[in-house]
């Protein structure tokens, strides 16, 4: 039986949903015991306290949210497996559990885009490497859209003041900027602050500010007023494949390993984004009927009927305010929607087909593969862990 030490912060869903994982793939392979080590023996005793109760209690592994210090090679050089959470920045001598940052921030850029939105903001830190590398993301996917990025970098990354239910410059900053807007978040916890300044600064979500944050912390996101659209996360198998990576490490040594990359998935939509932001209003009136429609079996015609313009004409508004042809808008709203329900549910692509509207699955299989590179089965299965 393998001795684990689990050093995360379990108050955040992030670390709960890891849990989910590592138990899991514990239990197929196991069984494993587990300490749950306090966040605050990291400060306390530091690395020498926890590598002597790691000896004394005889560990074979341990999880955690570990410093960028040095006395990190202390770990290493006792022998014991380490794998750390990259809470800050990511270990060069160890394997981390990381994310695909970047393609986060590209997902929410995206998002915003198909939207209409013109003027774009994030909010988050530049100190640490999942909100600069999201905000990187983020703003190259705008700047290619040709358009630019507005930032408020929050200095305090971990403070327990409640200063956004104050007049402060994150209130001056969200007043001063050009509306309707679309605002990034590094994560739900950021997101929460920017929907709090923005209920006590007069400000309306989502008429002036649309605002995503990352995680999909559902308690989180329903505690905000109004509820927070997020970016889903696939941390429950980031666990699985983790303890994966544990077991090997701790059969076969440090020297093989790699870094665990947890996915995005999808957006899931709340009140806080729920909004088509464009001037014109034919353009608002046509993505009303695309996302009200998507789930029937719904056709560029369909929606010119809608409209008192030529085909031509909509054609063209509609690709100047969203970067995308009509069809190309649908059959990419249609793989969001269908990935979602292929996550969410245990669906046949038939059956999920059937409940888009659909004849068949073959034709949504075909474009499912041609833009996430995998037929739906495997990408299921990919995402969903120990499947």
């Amino acid at each position: 039986m393998y001795k684990i030490i689990l050093l995360l912060d379990f108050a955040e869903e992030y670390s709960k949903s890891l849990l989910k994982g590592i138990t899991k793939y514990s239990k197929e392979h196991g069984p494993w015991a587990f300490c749950r080590m306090p966040l605050y023996h990291r400060e306390t005793v530091g690395i020498e306290g926890i590598l002597a109760w790691a000896r004394e209690w005889g560990a074979d592994g341990i999880i955690g949210q570990l410093y960028n210090d040095k006395d990190i090679g202390k770990i290493v050089d006792a022998g014991i497996p380490v794998i750390a959470q990259d809470f800050k920045e990511r270990f060069g001598e160890i394997p981390n559990i990381t994310g695909a940052y970047h393609e986060t921030g590209v997902m929410g850029a995206e998002y915003f885009l198909k939207k209409g939105f013109q003027h774009f903001a994030f909010y988050g830190f530049s100190d640490i490497v999942w909100s600069r590398e999201r905000a990187e993301g983020f703003e190259q996917r705008i700047n290619a859209a040709g358009r630019q990025v507005h930032y408020f970098e929050h200095k305090k990354s971990r403070s327990s003041e409640l200063w956004y239910y104050k007049p402060s410059s994150l209130s001056r900053w969200l007043k001063e900027l050009p509306k309707p807007i679309a605002l990034m978040a590094c994560d739900d916890n950021q997101g929460q602050h920017i929907t709090e300044a923005c209920r006590h600064s007069g400000i309306r979500i989502p008429e002036e500010v649309a605002v995503l944050g990352v995680d999909d912390d559902v308690m989180l996101c329903e505690l905000s007023d109004p509820p927070l659209s997020s970016i889903g996360l696939d941390v429950e198998k980031g666990g699985y494949d983790a303890a994966r990576l544990l077991d090997h490490l701790i059969r076969n040594g440090m020297a093989d390993w790699h870094n665990i990359v947890v996915k995005p998935t999808q957006v899931i939509t709340r009140q806080s984004t729920d909004i088509y932001a464009t001037e014109d209003d034919y353009v608002a009136s046509s993505l009303k009927y695309i996302h009200q429609n998507i789930e029937k079996n719904l056709h560029v015609d369909d929606v010119v009927k809608q409209i008192p313009l030529s085909r031509r004409a909509l054609e063209k508004r509609f690709q100047l305010t969203t970067g995308y042809p009509i069809y190309k808008y649908i059959a990419n709203l249609r793989i969001e929607k269908f990935t979602k329900k292929l996550l969410e549910t245990d669906m046949t692509v038939f059956e999920i087909a059937l409940d888009l509207g659909l004849g068949d699955g073959k034709n949504i299989a075909r474009q499912f593969k041609q833009v996430k590179g995998c037929n739906p089965m495997e990408y299921r299965n990919r995402y969903l862990a120990g499947k």
